[in-house]
């Protein structure tokens, strides 16, 4: 009986520790759209709740938040795996001034941007979250007959700590989807 009682002392500090879990939104991709514009692959994508609320209090508190979106461009074989043709990493930043009271998003990597600056928290999340544009390759390095597919994996976190610790505390979340599959000729 004594070996038991370890066991379910556990089992209690378990269930305690996942009832204690935040409640938060969840981060999603919404808008996923491929498009073929002046003969590139194009990727516009918006993520919503890309501050989410466990994030938010240490946003605010002058800790900076990232928001990482990979897109991969995707090849489907019939029978075999699909095969990987690129893949594209954009990174941003969200940081908040205390003194100026002021958010500022900046482009870390794959892409050029200014750095916007904006008195409001929503005004920000707008801008960190909408990703237009991302050009993945020329339609001519694509087979015409191909079927393609993107896939983005988006990550949001305080101080870009994305462990699975920082997850189950809300401070950072993650979430992947995957676009239609498309050709490049059109079927008639």
């Amino acid at each position: 009986m004594h070996a038991l009682h370890p066991v379910r002392s556990l089992v209690a500090a378990a269930l305690v520790l996942l009832a204690a879990a935040p409640a938060r939104a969840e981060l999603r991709i919404s808008d996923l759209d491929v498009f073929l514009n002046d003969h590139v692959v194009t990727v516009h994508t918006v993520l919503l709740d890309a501050i989410p609320d466990g994030l938010q209090e240490g946003v605010r508190s002058g800790i900076p938040a990232h928001v990482r979106l990979t897109l991969e461009l995707w090849q489907y074989r019939r029978l075999l795996p699909d095969s990987l043709l690129t893949s594209k990493v954009v990174e941003r930043t969200l940081v908040y001034n205390v003194v100026t009271k002021e958010y500022r998003v900046t482009s870390l990597k794959g892409e050029a941007r200014a750095v916007y600056a904006t008195k409001t928290l929503r005004d920000a999340q707008r801008v960190l979250s909408d990703l237009r544009g991302v050009k993945m390759t020329p339609a001519t390095a694509l087979d015409p007959a191909a079927v393609i597919y993107v896939r983005v994996h988006a990550e949001a976190a305080l101080n870009g700590e994305n462990t699975f610790v920082a997850r189950m505390n809300g401070t950072a979340a993650e979430t992947s989807r995957q676009s239609d599959y498309r050709t490049i000729q059109r079927v008639q």
